[in-house]
C-alpha cells in the first residue's frame, strides 16, 4: 500500500525495491492513486501498471478494505506512505481498514514508519463517533501527534484490531521535530499539499 512517498533515502520507490527483493505480487492504491496525481475524493479503479507489472487494487473506489480475493497469495501486507499528522486524512483509514483485513485473513502486516511532518504536538477536539466515516473513524484528536507506526500500534491495541502487526522504525528520528529538522525533500503526499507549510496550514 503505497505512493510516491513511499521511498528511501535515495528516492528509489519501495515498489521497485521490493519488487527486486521479494515475490511482490500486487499493489494497493489510497486516495490519489499510485501514482499521487489523482484529484481529492475522486474515486480509482484499479488496473494494470505497465511499468511496474504489476496489477494496482484501488483502496479509494467501491473496496476501501481489501477483500479476501483482493490479497489472494499475498502473505504479508507493507504500508509504506507519508502521513500529515491530521485525523481528516484518509490515508491513516486505509491502513486501519488494511490491518483489519490482515487481521481477518491471517496475514502479516507490516508498516515502515515514517515521521510525523508537523511533529507531536496534539490539538484538536477527539472526533465524535456519531459522525464517524472514512475522513474520521476513530475517536483521536485532529491532530494526533504520532507516527503512522505509532498510530498503527494505537489502533491494533487500544481499539482492538488486534492484527499480527511489525513496524519497521525509523533511524534519526526525534519526536520533537517537523519535518523541516530532517535533510529530506518534501514529496507531496497528495496533489494539494506541495509543501510543508501547506500541512500545516491544513490543520488550522
Amino acid at each position: 500500500i503505497t505512493n510516491p512517498t513511499g521511498v528511501n533515502s535515495n528516492l528509489k520507490l519501495t515498489a521497485d525495491i521490493l519488487k527486486e527483493k521479494v515475490n511482490l505480487v500486487s499493489l494497493y492504491a489510497p486516495e490519489h492513486g499510485i501514482r499521487g496525481d489523482q484529484e481529492a475524493g475522486a474515486h480509482i479503479e484499479s488496473y494494470f501498471d505497465e511499468k511496474l507489472q504489476l496489477t494496482v487494487h484501488s483502496l479509494y473506489g467501491k473496496n476501501k478494505k481489501p477483500s479476501p480475493e483482493l490479497l489472494e497469495n499475498v502473505d504479508i501486507l507493507c504500508y509504506d506512505m507519508q502521513d500529515v499528522g491530521l485525523r481528516f486524512y484518509t490515508y491513516i483509514y486505509t491502513m486501519a481498514y488494511a490491518m483489519m483485513a490482515a487481521k481477518e485473513n491471517n496475514i502479516k502486516f507490516v508498516v515502515f514508519d515514517r515521521p510525523n511532518p508537523i511533529g507531536d504536538k496534539v490539538e484538536g477536539n477527539l472526533l465524535d463517533l456519531n459522525y464517524r466515516s472514512f475522513v474520521g473513524y476513530y475517536s483521536i484528536p485532529q491532530r494526533y501527534g504520532l507516527t503512522c507506526g505509532e498510530l498503527a500500534n494505537l489502533f491494533n491495541k487500544e481499539f482492538g484490531i488486534d492484527c499480527d502487526l511489525t513496524v519497521i522504525p525509523m533511524e534519526g528520528y526525534s519526536r520533537t521535530k517537523d519535518y523541516s529538522h530532517y535533510n529530506l525533500p518534501w514529496l507531496s503526499p497528495s496533489p494539494n499539499l506541495p509543501t510543508l507549510d501547506s500541512a500545516y496550514v491544513y490543520g488550522a
